[in-house]
Parts: structure tokens; sequence; C-alpha cells
């Protein structure tokens, strides 16, 4: 599983720090964990949480310091994404970017492959 991939931007690599630092109890090995579940108006829905260590079988992304935990199921609807953060005037927050998507829905929550 070596071949697939999330690719972290330095914006989110940046944030998620931030958010970090925010924490009460924050160990070494403390990133966000990327994953899909089933459910939302399109079939599946992103989740991302805190994650203070990995799971055995993670798939591990470092980005200037800041960790990224996906684990093997979420990594082949998320292999080639990219996780990123925007700050505009219509829009704050991380943001996945993709590839596989075929549809989603109209607040971009939710998505299909």
């Amino acid at each position: 599983m070596a071949d697939l991939r999330v690719n972290v931007t330095s914006k989110a690599a940046q944030q998620i720090k931030a958010q970090l630092s925010k924490r009460a109890q924050t160990k070494p090995d403390s990133g966000v964990r990327l994953g899909v579940k089933g459910g939302g108006c399109s079939g599946m829905s992103y989740v991302i949480e805190y994650c203070d260590q990995p799971r055995p079988k993670d798939q591990v992304f470092e980005v200037d310091g800041a960790k990224v935990y996906v684990d093997p199921k979420s990594l082949i609807y998320l292999n080639g994404t990219t996780f990123d953060y925007v700050d505009t005037f219509q829009q704050k927050g991380f943001k996945f970017v993709n590839p596989q998507v075929k549809s989603e829905c109209g607040c971009g929550e939710s998505f299909s492959v």
C-alpha cells in the first residue's frame, strides 16, 4: 500500500499544528486522523479527528512536523487527495480535493466515487 498517498499542504500542516497547540494534552505522536465513513447525502463523508498515536496499519504522512494518519480502508478512497486549509471570504477550514470524487453534495461535506 506504499503507493497510495494523501498530499498535505503546508497551510494544512500549519493549521494542524495550531489546533494541536490548543489541546490540553498533546503527545509526541499527536496529529489528525483523516477518514471516510458511510453517510451524508451523497453516500460517503470525510472524517477529521484528533489522534494521539497511530494504529498498527495506519499510513503516516508528515509535513512540516504535522502528522496525518489514515487507515488502509479510508486510504483507498482518499488516494491522491490533497488535504488543504483555506481561509477566504466565503470559506474557512480544512478542504479535501479528491480526484476520485464522481459527485458531491452542494455543501461539499459528502461525496461518491
